[in-house]
């Protein structure tokens, strides 16, 4: 008779193993089976199976011989297959729909970002659209015969992540409202999974693993600019979301209590200063075009960047109080947290050459600990798909937690 507890401890260890394999790949290459074994600690005949699993589920390949040997024959490398495995990640902004789908390698198979009047058009028709830049992307990914490891649509607002459902949403106008059940019905309640998430939150995921990769950041706190301004904290190398979820909702900061009315029915918050809204305001007359939220967001930075490149002073003068103000409320949270980077997202990137001088400033009268506390502000290089990739990303990290999850290719 067989010991189902023990089958079950069977079970759960090849599952660890396999991720264990998939994720030493993905991190440090094309590697031999004997190497493999020498730097995860597992033997080499069980490396062999895993590999000759994951092979078999289309998550790693074979590829070209070990040349680094110097004595004996050279062994077989094997490498990440990212072809056959995507994940989708969508956003709903306040004046934009956008989607990415990504393949195992990070690699994008389909990106699409359309300006959208979100605020003014409703949830309603707002999720039958967003529900079809979903479908453009996973019939792109059907095109080259990919599993699809799931869909993360990011939302500017108060989210509870078991559920999906939108707690509020002041830039957009909406509260109380089960996204992830009306994306479901609107896509035909699909076999995959489908979950949502805070936009800052998932761009905060996405300008990590950047920046991980690149600088070995481990503690960062993302300011991610829009309409909106949303923030989040990775600690650790974990993202802190807070006891229910809510973290992050750094544009709702008070710091000018006799400053202008906020979308959320507040005075003063941060974003009231330093969101796009208030940095237009402030550059431009209330009819140029570069207020239309019909055009592209980064074809209306693209003329304030021709402007202040150009030495308007209107503009310059703008930028140096919005980052001014960026560094008072960077500062706090520097204070607070003392992160090893502030990293600029979203619009406050696109700018960051006439921000960053201001807010450096800001910070080092503001920061109590000397030099700022050792921190240093960085740029994002991912600009506005920060959130969607965050998305996709979400879904492939569950692949690689669980390579098992997808089935055999």
């Amino acid at each position: 008779m067989v010991n189902r507890g023990v089958a079950a401890d069977h079970v759960a260890l090849r599952r660890n193993n396999l991720s264990v394999v998939l994720r030493h790949v993905h991190d440090l290459g094309p590697r031999s089976r004997a190497r493999i074994a020498e730097e995860t600690g597992l033997n080499k005949a069980t490396v062999s199976s895993l590999v000759a699993e994951l092979v078999e589920r289309g998550l790693l390949r074979e590829g070209s011989a070990d040349s680094s040997r110097a004595l004996g024959r050279p062994g077989q490398l094997v490498e990440l297959d990212g072809t056959g495995v995507c994940g989708i990640g969508a956003e709903i902004n306040v004046e934009y729909l956008a989607v990415v789908a990504l393949d195992l390698a990070g690699n994008v198979v389909h990106e699409k970002r359309v300006p959208v009047d979100v605020a003014h058009l409703g949830p309603g028709t707002t999720l039958d659209r967003c529900a079809e830049l979903v479908r453009e992307a996973v019939d792109a990914v059907d095109a080259r015969q990919g599993r699809l490891a799931g869909v993360t649509l990011a939302v500017p607002g108060l989210v509870e992540g078991e559920t999906g459902e939108l707690k509020l949403a002041p830039n957009l106008g909406w509260s109380e409202l089960s996204v992830a059940k009306e994306m479901r019905s609107r896509l035909g309640e699909p076999t995959y999974p489908l979950q949502v998430d805070n936009e800052a939150n998932l761009a905060t995921l996405a300008a990590y693993g950047e920046l991980r990769e690149a600088d070995a950041l481990h503690d960062l706190v993302l300011l991610t600019g829009a309409v909106g301004v949303g923030g989040g904290v990775v600690s650790g190398g974990q993202l802190l979301r807070g006891a229910r979820g809510y973290s992050g909702e750094v544009g709702h900061m008070p710091v000018a209590p006799d400053g202008q009315a906020c979308g959320c029915g507040r005075t003063g918050c941060w974003e009231t200063v330093v969101g796009l809204t208030a940095l237009l305001r402030k550059a431009t007359d209330p009819d140029n075009p570069v207020r239309d939220p019909s055009l592209d967001v980064e074809r209306r930075l693209a003329a304030v960047v021709e402007r202040a490149e150009a030495g308007d002073v209107r503009t310059l003068e703008a930028l140096t109080e919005v980052g001014t103000w960026l560094g008072v409320g960077g500062a706090i949270l520097v204070n607070i947290l003392n992160p090893a980077a502030l990293v600029l997202g979203g619009y406050f990137a696109v700018l960051g050459p006439w921000l960053e001088e201001p807010l450096d400033k800001a910070l080092r009268q503001r920061v109590l600990a000397a030099d700022g506390g050792g921190c240093r502000v960085v740029r994002s290089d991912l600009g506005f798909g920060a959130a969607v990739r965050g998305g996709a990303q979400i879904c492939l990290d569950q692949v690689f937690a669980d390579p098992t999850q997808l089935g055999e290719s």
